[in-house]
C-alpha cells in the first residue's frame, strides 16, 4: 500500500504553552523524515500509522487515518477521563474497590489476578490504574468500566481534549474478547493519540497530582519494551512514558493490531511524541514490534541529529 503523507507545521489543535529552547526544525527537515518514514512503512506488509510531534512545533503523519484499532493503548484515554470524574466528584484515587475474583476473567491477560490470589481482593483505584497503564491489565480495565465509568462517557470525555473526527471508543476489553472483530470499534489516527499522550505531559488537563500519577506510570510501563523504548534503551539520559496495545491474530495469521504510544524526553530537554500504529499485519507480534523498533530508531537519529 502507498502511503499518504500531509506535514502540519506551527498549527495544531493543542496549546503550546511551554516554551522550548530548540529551534524548530525547517519544512526541508521535516520532508527528510517524511520520506524516510514513508519508506520504511512500505517496506511491511500490514499499514502502518505514524504521527510525529516535535516540541509542540512539527507535526510529520504517515497514514494518518483513524481507523487503526487501539488495543491497550484505549487505558490511557480511559485513566485520563477518570481522573477527570475523580477530580469533579472530589473522590480520591485510594478508593478500595471490593472485587469478587470469581467477577473476573481468569484467560484474559491480567497480572492483577497472579498478584491477588485471594477469592475476595480489595484493591484502590489507583491501584487498578497502575495494572491497566504499567501492565496493561484487562480485568483492572474491565472493573473501572464497570464500576465507575462506562465507555460512552470515556469517549465523550476525550472528544473536549482531541478532534471528535480523530478517534473512537466504544466497547470494552470484556466486550473485545468475546468477540474479536469488535476491536476495530475502538479505533483512533495516530495523530490522535499523539495530541493525547504530547497534551497529557505538556498541558493541564486534570489536577496536577493526578495528572503526574498518569505519567509516572507510563514512565514505568513494563510492555511492549521491543518496540519504541527498544532503541532507546542503551542511550544515556533518554526518557519515555509510553502506553502499548496488541491485537488479536485472525484464524488466516492475520495480526489486528500491535501499537506504541511514547513521549520521548532527550538530555538536552529536548521532547517528542512518537505514536507508531500498526494494522492487519501479515506477520507475527516479534516481527511486527521490529516495525516499530525500526521507526523509532529513524526518528530518534533524526531528532537527535537536530539537536547536536
Amino acid at each position: 500500500m502507498k502511503s499518504k503523507f500531509f506535514i502540519t507545521l506551527a498549527i495544531m489543535a493543542v496549546s503550546a504553552t511551554i516554551s522550548c529552547s530548540k529551534t524548530a526544525t525547517t519544512p526541508s527537515e521535516t520532508a527528510i523524515l517524511q520520506d524516510s518514514l514513508e519508506n520504511i512503512a512500505s517496506q511491511y506488509p500490514g499499514e502502518i500509522g505514524i504521527a510525529v510531534i516535535i516540541d509542540r512545533k512539527d507535526t510529520v503523519v504517515v497514514n494518518n487515518d483513524d481507523k487503526y484499532p487501539l488495543m491497550s493503548v484505549f487505558k490511557l484515554h480511559q485513566a485520563m477521563s477518570l481522573c477527570h470524574l475523580f477530580d469533579e466528584t472530589g473522590t480520591s484515587l485510594d478508593t478500595i474497590i471490593e472485587i469478587d475474583r470469581h467477577d473476573l476473567d481468569p484467560h484474559t491477560w491480567s497480572p492483577m489476578l497472579k498478584d491477588h490470589p485471594e477469592n475476595e481482593i480489595k484493591a484502590s483505584v489507583a491501584e487498578l490504574m497502575r495494572y491497566t497503564l504499567i501492565q496493561s491489565d484487562n480485568n483492572a480495565s474491565n472493573l473501572m468500566f464497570d464500576r465507575l465509568q462506562s465507555v460512552c462517557l470515556t469517549d465523550s470525555f476525550i472528544a473536549t481534549i482531541i478532534p471528535r473526527n480523530s478517534f473512537r471508543l466504544s466497547v470494552t476489553e470484556a466486550e473485545m474478547s468475546k468477540d474479536h472483530s469488535l476491536a476495530y470499534e475502538n479505533h483512533s489516527s495516530p495523530l490522535g493519540v499523539a495530541m493525547l499522550i504530547d497534551r497529557l505531559f505538556n498541558d493541564s488537563l486534570v489536577s496536577r497530582s493526578k495528572q503526574k500519577f498518569i505519567c509516572d506510570a507510563l514512565l514505568g510501563c513494563t510492555t511492549g519494551t521491543d518496540r519504541i523504548v527498544a532503541p532507546l534503551t542503551d542511550k544515556e539520559g533518554v526518557t519515555a512514558g509510553h502506553k502499548t496495545g496488541s491485537g488479536y491474530v485472525s484464524p488466516e495469521g492475520i495480526l489486528a493490531a500491535h501499537n506504541d504510544a511514547a513521549f520521548i524526553t532527550l538530555p538536552d530537554g529536548q521532547r517528542y511524541t512518537l505514536v507508531v500504529l500498526v494494522k492487519d499485519f501479515h506477520g507475527n507480534e516479534k516481527q511486527a514490534a521490529a516495525a516499530i523498533a525500526h521507526v523509532s530508531e529513524c526518528v530518534y537519529k533524526f531528532i537527535s541529529r537536530q539537536s547536536d
